[in-house]
């Protein structure tokens, strides 16, 4: 026979100030855990979203970003040009972009220090290839000319970026003439330019990258093979989607240090939750007592208690989750351990994170639960009548 679960309920409710202290600490540990899982999902976010599965990324073989040392060469681009698969545009020209990776440094509103943004450089194909991106204020750089556009992220989160601003690179100022939405893609963090000015400024021989994008999956699939295998090219190929996935890297000291503070918080409450529920077995030894007595038996007992602090962790994350919610969206920032420049992204509360965060709190209550509870089933009927 099962101990009804307004039992549970109305002990919690008699014990109010100690049920709000431990449900606070439970609370604020799933606070944490949901605030380290949200950026993770967000940081996540906005690499997945970035690339299209036709777009072919070529890189410099043995490289593992745009920003490595050395290129691919102007020769290697034109062979790619012609190679079989290759999608064309309305006015027949084949999309393939020769850009550029460059870091500029550049200061956070607040005064609260400088920090790497990354600044790439391309062909109005480049543009083209990128159809999620559009311009939300002013317009697109003219191409041959010292000018540069931002994303929404960079101009909200920096000073000195908004339009009719300059960023000084390489032997000028650029003017910005034009802010992009980056569609909450990696493209959020970036500063775009014309990569023909750029190759003037700085005498450049050879390109960070070509993107390539092909008529079809298997098209991209072939022009990827052809860029790892042609001897000729010496290029590492990856889908444009594979690049980007392999940059959440960048989430590895949020997760490390994140999980250690929350796992220490977590030791904490389970610690307060054992206490909670001690306490309770304590105060109520006869009606423990008084329980067995009319036939309830030891499992019910065991089963009741430790229901009652489940309860108690699931009111813990239903608070955690409420702290949070108003988080859900905030832009923030970290630095791509990549190409050590800035990543913007936002706070992702997804559901697979709220489950996770229920699901840590369930396991801080069993954890914290489970020695109380079996303690209140083994005790002897006539001790605890004398209690």
């Amino acid at each position: 026979m099962a101990i009804p679960l307004s039992y549970n309920l109305r002990n919690l409710r008699l014990r109010k100030s100690l049920t709000i202290m431990t449900a606070l600490g439970i609370a604020l540990t799933v606070a944490t855990a949901v605030f380290i899982m949200a950026l993770l999902a967000g940081l996540g976010r906005a690499f997945a979203t970035t690339g299209d599965p036709l777009n072919v990324l070529m890189l410099r073989k043995g490289s593992d970003s745009e920003l490595a040392a050395g290129g691919v060469s102007r020769d290697a681009m034109q062979v790619l040009k012609d190679l079989p698969g290759i999608q064309k545009n309305s006015k027949g020209e084949p999309l393939v972009s020769g850009e550029d990776i460059l870091v500029v440094v550049l200061p956070r509103k607040g005064g609260t220090g400088d920090t790497n943004v990354t600044t790439r450089f391309l062909t109005p194909l480049g543009i083209e290839m990128r159809p999620q991106i559009h311009i939300i204020a002013g317009r697109w750089f003219t191409p041959g000319q010292r000018e540069v556009v931002v994303s929404s992220s960079i101009n909200k989160r920096f000073e000195h970026a908004n339009i009719g601003d300059t960023v000084h690179i390489g032997k000028g100022e650029w003017p910005i003439v034009g802010i992009f939405d980056g569609s909450g893609t990696a493209h959020d963090s970036e500063i775009w330019g014309d990569i023909n000015q750029l190759v003037t400024d700085f005498e450049r021989t050879v390109y960070s990258s070509v993107l390539v994008r092909a008529t079809d999956p298997a098209a991209a699939q072939a022009l990827k093979n052809r860029g790892n295998d042609d001897q000729r090219l010496e290029l590492k190929g990856l889908l444009e989607t594979e690049y980007y996935a392999s940059q959440t890297k960048s989430g590895g000291p949020i997760k490390f240090v994140g999980w250690i503070v929350a796992i220490i918080m977590a030791i904490g409450s389970c610690f307060a939750a054992a206490n909670t529920m001690y306490a309770a077995v304590a105060y109520r030894g006869r009606e423990i007592a008084t329980l067995r007595v009319i036939g309830f038996s030891r499992p019910s007992i065991l089963t009741s208690f430790m229901l009652e602090s489940l309860i108690l962790s699931l009111l813990g994350a239903a608070l955690g989750i409420l702290l949070m919610l108003p988080f859900n969206g905030m832009t923030t920032g970290t630095q791509n351990q990549v190409t050590f420049s800035e990543v913007v992204f936002s706070l992702q509360m997804t559901t697979p994170v709220i489950v996770s965060a229920v699901l840590f709190a369930l396991f801080m209550g069993t954890l914290g639960g489970f020695a109380p509870a079996w303690h209140a089933s083994r005790r002897d009927i006539l001790s605890a009548l004398r209690d």
